[in-house]
């Protein structure tokens, strides 16, 4: 717009030039009025001045045709913007109208999104409502299969099915507030309440029918538990849920049945196993106790094989290798004739019963869904096992018996905390805590058995180990084997104390000996046994067995010397006073003569040989173990060979007494060779 308006300007002005130029011809044509100008400019006169009006004239024509196309350019350009301007108009308002339609449109689609919205919310609602009344119609509808099933069906596997479709239905009607409220449930509840009532007595009688079978006789009760009632479990939980009146029924009735029929079955098998009862001590049967007497635990008393039974552990060790065998059948045992001792029926009673149990505790879970009702099962086998087991357990004298039993229930602890079944805890606990008092009152006895023996009464005329010595060796060897995986400190405490008894009655039963050699060679074969005893029991035996080794070995000493005291006296008489004494050349009143030593050297020459065999046949007469002998002799024999080495030096030290003595003098060697030939021996 600013150029056409500056064009506009330079044409008026250009006009205004032309206009003062007095042109008197029409201005219709451009073309004639220059041509009449130039005429007018040929005619005059001066040619500069027509020169110059000439150059002009050209200058003029060619600005006013420039002039002259701006214009038109002008024009043109004028003419298009107007045009643009009334196209621009047309458009603004169609596009006016446009915006108009456009919001209208966009009010229209806001109203539809509305619509849109509302009817998919009321489309989800609808939906919500139809799938609720369709749930609520099936799970309040009765359909008459089910009424068919429930009513006149056998109970089987599709009973249970139908059971478990008329639960949720009646938790469904007991649940929900809403449904309580409805009108339908009106025509529906007593229906649901006639099946639950029917559905209840049913399977109530068909239950008890089951429970009736486990009270046959010779029935397998784990099987019938197993492969039977198990599979109906969802029948004891619809009666928890429906019908707890009746559920507490089934359960009385069931741990009544099983109550009755466990009790009697473990009373007929404590019966059975009563007549394979072996006796193995009583009262009297005790370390320092000179009489003994059969019996233990029952009326009729079997008479031993072997007494040492009451205190040597033996192979009633293999107890604790079979803990985990099955346990015994009592007519096939019977059938043999074959008696044991009480820890063997022990242990076969507690393996059934921890097997039973085990099967009760499980079943009971699985079944009712609670542990306490097998504590109430187990109340009457439990009355059962205790009322023979403390009747057993008052009459026991029998310590090793106490002491496996013992070890047995460790055993079996160990075995429910593996199987993961802790219903027999409190059970094996209190039997354990009855069994050490009853130990503990039997090892008293034992201890005060030895405190206060008779001594007159028990010695015997013998050097050989006393029937106390071992007892006292097999009992001790019995229970430290027994404790060796336990490690009871209370234990061996106990056996300090026995040790320590049996020590004070083994003295005084020495001294009752009229020599000092039969007490010695007393003392040695008991101490001797009581070793060989501790080291088969066990390689380890401990405080104890090194306590024996060392009164043997302080005891061997002695019976040495007196029995080289016995066969050469004077010989070693002078060794001791003599040979000991300083050198003559510094003491001439003390120095040996030739006189003083030729009857030793001729004494011993002469009977030296003689001597050594009957401290041999001695030795064999006097000491039991063979071993213990040999080793004996030949600490005599080197003793005596010591004695002899310093005699003869003794006389080396004599002035020509060396050649005096040499025919008597037993040389060196062959008293060695006389050493080794026993040695042989041994």
């Amino acid at each position: 717009m600013d150029e056409l308006n500056n064009t506009q300007k330079i044409g008026f002005d250009l006009g205004a030039f032309v206009g003062d130029l007095s042109f008197e011809e029409d201005s219709g044509s451009e073309d004639v009025s220059l041509e009449g100008l130039q005429q007018e400019l040929e005619e005059c006169e001066s040619d500069e001045v027509v020169s110059n009006i000439l150059c002009s004239g050209a200058k003029l024509r060619d600005y006013a045709k420039g002039v002259e196309n701006n214009l038109r350019k002008v024009e043109l350009d004028s003419i298009q913007i107007r045009d643009c301007d009334s196209i621009l108009s047309q458009m603004e308002s169609l596009l006016s109208g446009f915006q108009e339609e456009i919001g209208s449109i966009s009010s229209d689609i806001k109203i539809l999104q509305e619509k849109s919205m509302d009817m998919g919310l009321r489309l989800k609602n609808r939906r919500v409502a139809e799938s609720r009344l369709a749930k609520f119609v099936e799970d309040i509808i009765v359909p008459p299969k089910m009424i068919d099933i429930i009513v006149d069906g056998e109970v089987n596997e599709d009973y249970i099915r139908t059971l478990e479709i008329l639960s949720k239905k009646l938790k469904f009607i007991e649940m929900d507030p809403v449904v309580k409220c409805s009108k339908s449930l009106r025509d529906v509840e007593p229906e649901l309440e006639k099946l639950r009532q029917k559905a209840i007595s049913k399977v109530y009688d068909f239950i008890v029918q089951k429970l009736i079978a486990l009270r046959k006789p010779k029935t397998n009760i784990q099987i019938l538990q197993q492969s039977v009632l198990l599979k109906y479990k969802y029948i004891i939980s619809f009666l928890k849920e429906h019908g707890k009146e009746v559920f507490m029924n089934v359960r009385a009735a069931y741990v009544d049945t099983m109550n009755k029929v466990l009790s009697a079955h473990f009373r007929a098998y404590i019966q059975a196993l009563e007549k394979l009862q072996l006796d193995i001590a009583e009262s009297s049967d005790l370390i320092g106790i000179e009489t003994r007497s059969t019996g233990l635990f029952s009326i009729v008393r079997e008479p031993m094989k072997n007494r040492s039974a009451v205190f040597a552990l033996g192979e009633r060790i293999n107890i604790l290798k079979e803990i985990d065998q099955p346990a015994l059948i009592p007519h096939i045992a019977e059938a043999s004739s074959i008696k044991y001792p009480y820890e063997v029926l022990f242990r076969s009673l507690h393996k059934l019963l921890m097997d039973t149990a085990t099967s009760e505790y499980i079943f009971c879970d699985d079944f009712f869904g609670e542990e306490s009702i097998f504590y109430e099962i187990f109340s009457g086998p439990f009355g059962v096992i205790d009322e023979q087991f403390h009747l057993v357990l008052s009459n026991c004298y029998d310590a090793i018996g106490l002491m496996l039993m013992i070890r047995v229930i460790h055993h079996h602890q160990l075995v429910m905390t593996r199987r993961r079944i802790p219903c027999l805890d409190s059970y094996l606990d209190k039997v354990n805590l009855c069994l050490w008092p009853r130990f503990k009152l039997v090892f008293d006895l034992h201890l005060s058995s030895l405190r206060n023996a008779n001594v007159k009464t028990l010695w015997e005329d013998d050097i050989h180990p006393h029937y106390v010595m071992r007892r006292y060796a097999e009992f001790t060897a019995s229970l430290i084997h027994l404790n060796v995986e336990y490690g009871d400190g209370q234990l061996d405490l106990n056996l300090e104390r026995l040790r320590m008894a049996v020590d004070d009655l083994i003295l005084k039963l020495a001294k009752l000996f009229p020599k000092p050699k039969q007490q010695i060679v007393f003392l040695i074969n008991n101490y001797d046994m009581t070793i060989a005893v501790l080291k088969e029991a066990g390689q380890d035996g401990g405080k104890i067995q090194m306590h024996f080794e060392e009164l043997l070995k302080s005891n061997s000493s002695f019976f040495v010397e007196e029995l080289l005291v016995e066969h050469f006296s004077d010989l070693i008489k002078f060794v001791k006073s003599r040979a000991s004494a300083e050198d003559s050349s510094s003491n001439p009143e003390r120095s040996i003569t030739v006189a003083e030593v030729e009857p030793l050297v001729k004494d011993f020459g002469s009977r030296w040989k003689m001597a050594i065999e009957m401290m041999h046949k001695d030795i064999i007469t006097s000491f039991s173990n063979f071993l213990c002998g040999m080793e004996i002799l030949r600490a005599a024999l080197t003793q005596l060979l010591l004695y002899y080495t310093r005699l003869t030096d003794c006389i080396k030290k004599i002035d020509g007494a060396s050649s005096a003595l040499n025919k008597d003098l037993v040389s060196i060697s062959s008293i060695m060779f006389e050493i080794r030939k026993y040695s042989k021996t041994f």
